[in-house]
């Protein structure tokens, strides 16, 4: 986490009576961090989806309902803070067409969300020598804006 990110929450967690959650993450979101940040804090977009296999890759561990994440812009700087409230793990052919309509962006239409995220798959996957497939396993979380 960068400066910025910490001062954001910890000036977050001043103003709450209770401790603070013993990790918090900051990230920004892969395509265009700007927009989909916006598109966050708006209420537009209240879900999100990544690859199950980079997890596992990057030794990271999966979301978890209740869990915080500061989201970042492109330059780093800290937008908002989110909660998850729900993570669901599955096919990505299976990923219902309300929960594309939650990732807010386009046109908001499942045609659009899974064209995008073939693209953004298929091209995070070749750079680390896997292919992309209709069925791979995919992480849907969804969370609400907290600051």
């Amino acid at each position: 986490m960068n400066q910025a990110a910490d001062t954001y929450w910890k000036h977050f967690w001043q103003q709450r009576n209770e401790a603070p959650p013993e990790q918090v993450t900051a990230w920004s979101f892969g395509v265009d961090p700007d927009e989909l940040a916006e598109l966050v804090v708006s209420g537009v977009k209240t879900a999100t989806c990544s690859a199950y296999m980079f997890y596992e890759i990057e030794n990271e561990p999966l979301p978890s309902i209740g869990d915080y994440s500061i989201i970042l812009n492109k330059a780093g700087d800290p937008v908002c803070i989110i909660q998850t409230t729900s993570v669901k793990i599955m096919p990505m052919n299976e990923v219902p067409e309300e929960f594309a309509e939650a990732e807010g962006e386009g046109d908001r239409s499942y045609e659009y969300w899974w064209n995008a995220h073939e693209q953004f798959f298929t091209e995070a996957l070749e750079e680390v020598g896997e292919i992309f497939r209709e069925d791979m396993t995919v992480v849907c979380e969804r969370f609400e804006v907290v600051k």
